[in-house]
């Protein structure tokens, strides 16, 4: 739509294809209908909408997510978390998002990432700054400390 204007329904049309194109959360939904120049009243309108239609699920975009940023960029669950805090999700469907990731598959991914990332720090000769580079690498990816110290210490004795 060219316009800069939108009746409810018309934004409604253009935010159900929003969420049905990937899932969204309410924080999300709220922001595009904000920038599509909706007042509260209308947002108040449309979002129980399409909660009601199944095309907004906080559940649903808190797995999603979590199995996405897990498998795609090898985030760990601190990183995780944090980000979904920030997208205004609650704790216990935030829970529900990190059961989507087996503590096997979670365990396998750890040990592949830190040791691909061990064999891009050739350059690095000191041990400890070595075990720095890599701790501050899995750290930032949000892996929680007591794993990445663990195997900081294991694969650079």
């Amino acid at each position: 739509m060219s316009q800069d204007t939108y009746t409810v329904e018309e934004a409604t049309r253009a935010i159900e294809r929003y969420c049905a194109y990937q899932e969204r959360c309410h924080k999300d939904v709220e922001e595009k209908l904000k920038s599509m120049g909706m007042i509260q009243l209308a947002i108040d309108e449309i979002i129980p909408h399409l909660i009601h239609h199944k095309f907004l699920n906080e559940t649903r975009y808190a797995e999603s997510f979590a199995r996405g940023k897990f498998r795609i960029k090898k985030w760990g669950r601190q990183r995780i978390v944090r980000e979904l805090k920030i997208k205004g999700l609650n704790e216990r469907t935030i829970k529900l998002g990190l059961k989507e990731i087996s503590e096997s598959n979670y365990m396998i991914a750890f040990d592949t990432l830190s040791r691909k990332r061990l064999q891009q720090l050739t350059s690095e000769t000191d041990k400890y700054k070595k075990r720095k580079k890599l701790a501050d690498y899995l750290l930032y990816r949000g892996w929680e400390s007591h794993l990445v110290y663990a195997k900081t210490v294991e694969l650079i004795p």
